[in-house]
């Protein structure tokens, strides 16, 4: 994680240069303050990546001597299948057209809202895949 989080640090470091050189060169304001988020997004993931890597093994791909057989193994646990996102989705679709149609239609989208996000942080409470 060390070198993904130097990967990371640099490209941000690359993506402030530009961000100064485009908006002092073209003077335009979406542009400029495009690349400025891409650059705090990107020193976001370096400092995550690097903060983290003072606090876990170092993997293989920390090692210039390791091979591609040495990351082998288990990657973590992930979830097989989900119905939340689906809930999700749909009342983020319907608070979405109540900017459009009206703000009445978020009184239907947010219990949606709300069900999809209770299951999505408790699905593997209860049921087939329970594991708590």
């Amino acid at each position: 994680m060390k070198e993904q989080g130097k990967i990371f640090g640099g490209f941000a470091a690359f993506i402030l240069i530009m961000a100064v050189v485009y908006g002092l060169w073209s003077k335009e304001p979406a542009g400029t303050t495009a690349l400025f988020l891409a650059f705090g997004l990107c020193a976001f993931i370096g400092y995550y990546l690097a903060f983290t890597a003072r606090r876990v093994d170092s993997g293989a791909g920390d090692n210039p001597e390791a091979e591609v057989a040495d990351d082998a193994g288990e990657l973590g646990f992930f979830a097989p299948h989900s119905w939340q996102p689906l809930s999700l989705a749909v009342g983020g679709a319907l608070a979405f057209l109540g900017v459009i149609f009206g703000w009445w239609l978020l009184w239907w989208s947010l219990p949606i809202i709300l069900v999809g996000i209770y299951g999505w942080v408790f699905e593997f409470y209860r049921g087939e895949d329970q594991n708590q």
